[in-house]
C-alpha cells in the first residue's frame, strides 16, 4: 500500500474535499491509525507465537494456545488481520484497481505465504501450514476485488452472512485437507499450526471493504489523516505497521529459535508435565490411585512406541493420534497392563 509522508490540510482542517469515482484515497497521504493498528496485531500476534513456541517445547502444559481464552485471542487477531487487509484494499485502489501495485503487492504475500508452508513442513511435517493467515490474505485479496465496486451495506451484509454460515452449514465432505481451506468441514479439522479458512474468515475482509468504502464515502478518511500529527510519538509502531509482513516472516522464526536453544540450557521436564495434565484430566470422574497407575501405564507406553514426543510436540499426525488413543483406552481398562 504506497502512501505519502505528508497529511492533507483540507483534512487536517477538518473540511471533506470530495473523492471522484477513479480517486485512490491512499495517494493523498498516509494514514498513520491504519499503520498503527496494523502494528498492534503483529504484537499481539508475536504473543500469541510465543506462548505456542514455549507450549510447543513443553514449558506450557500440552493444548493451551488451542483452547479457550488463547483460542479467542488467536481468532480475534486474524480477524483484525483481515479487517485491515479489506480497510488497505478500498484505501490503495478506491474505484480504480492500480493492477501493478496490486500484483506485486500479491506476489510478495503469496511468497511469504509459501516460505511459511516450506518452513512448517519441514518443522512441525504433521501440522504444517497449508493455509495460514498468509495463504488467507492473498486469496482473500483477489476474492475482495470483486466487492470494491459494490455498496457498502451490501458488502457488510455478505461479510456477516460469510461469518454466520459455517454456524447453521456443515459439509462433512470438506475435512480433508484439499478443501479444508473452505471452511465448512465438520467436528475432524484437519491438523494444522495455522488455519485460517474462508469461512468464517473472509467476512472479515469482507466487513473492511464495507467499513473502507463507507470511511470513503462519508469523508471519514480525510479526518483519520487528520489524527497522523498528534499520533507523532507512536512512529515506532507506525514503521513497524508499515513493514508488517517482514516482520510477520521474521518474528516467528526467531522466537521459535530462542526457545530452542534455552532447551539447550533448561530443558522442560515433559513427564512432570504430562503427568500433571493427565492426573488432571482423570481426576474429573476417577480416584487418586487409579490416575496413578492410568497416567503411568499411558506414559510407558507412548514412549515405548516413540509417541511420547509426537504428542508433547503437538505434531502427532491423523494415524498416531489413533494410536494415542488405543493406548490411552488400553490404560484405563487395564492400568497396569
Amino acid at each position: 500500500m504506497q502512501q505519502n509522508a505528508n497529511p492533507s490540510a483540507a483534512g487536517a482542517a477538518g473540511t471533506v474535499p470530495a473523492a471522484s469515482p477513479g480517486d485512490n484515497p491512499v495517494a493523498r497521504g498516509r494514514i498513520a491509525i491504519i499503520d498503527i493498528a496494523r502494528a498492534l496485531a503483529i504484537v499481539a500476534m508475536a504473543i500469541f507465537h510465543f506462548t505456542w513456541d514455549l507450549e510447543h517445547f513443553s514449558y506450557l502444559p500440552e493444548g493451551l494456545t488451542g483452547q479457550g481464552g488463547w483460542r479467542i485471542f488467536a481468532r480475534c487477531i486474524a480477524s483484525s488481520f483481515l479487517f485491515l487487509v479489506g480497510f488497505s484494499l478500498v484505501l490503495a485502489h478506491g474505484r480504480e484497481i492500480r493492477w501493478r501495485k496490486f500484483l506485486v503487492r500479491l506476489a510478495q504475500v503469496s511468497a511469504g505465504a509459501l516460505a511459511v508452508t516450506v518452513a512448517t513442513l519441514f518443522a512441525t511435517p504433521n501440522s504444517f501450514v497449508f493455509f495460514g493467515i498468509l495463504q488467507h490474505i492473498a486469496l482473500a485479496s483477489l476474492l475482495g476485488l470483486a466487492f470494491l465496486r459494490l455498496p457498502a451495506l451490501v458488502t457488510g451484509l455478505c461479510g456477516i452472512l460469510v461469518v454466520a454460515a459455517p454456524v447453521f452449514v456443515s459439509l462433512p465432505g470438506f475435512d480433508s485437507r484439499w478443501l479444508a481451506w473452505i471452511g465448512w468441514f465438520s467436528d475432524t479439522m484437519p491438523l494444522s499450526n495455522d488455519l485460517v479458512p474462508i469461512f468464517p474468515f473472509f467476512g472479515a475482509v469482507l466487513i473492511g471493504i464495507s467499513a473502507g468504502r463507507l470511511a470513503v464515502d462519508r469523508g471519514f478518511v480525510a479526518v483519520m489523516r487528520g489524527w497522523n500529527d498528534s499520533l507523532a510519538r507512536l512512529r515506532p509502531l507506525e514503521f513497524a505497521g508499515r513493514h508488517a509482513l517482514v516482520i510477520y516472516l521474521v518474528h516467528q522464526p526467531l522466537l521459535y529459535g530462542l526457545v530452542a536453544l534455552f532447551t539447550l540450557v533448561a530443558p522442560p521436564d515433559r513427564d512432570a508435565i504430562f503427568l500433571g495434565d493427565c492426573t488432571r484430566a482423570c481426576l474429573a470422574s476417577q480416584d487418586a490411585a487409579f490416575c496413578a497407575a492410568y497416567c503411568g501405564c499411558a506414559e510407558r507406553r507412548l514412549k515405548e512406541e516413540d509417541l511420547f514426543d509426537l504428542l508433547m510436540k503437538n505434531d502427532a499426525g491423523p494415524g498416531d493420534l489413533t494410536r494415542i488413543r488405543q493406548i490411552t483406552t488400553a490404560c484405563s481398562f487395564d492400568p497396569a497392563g
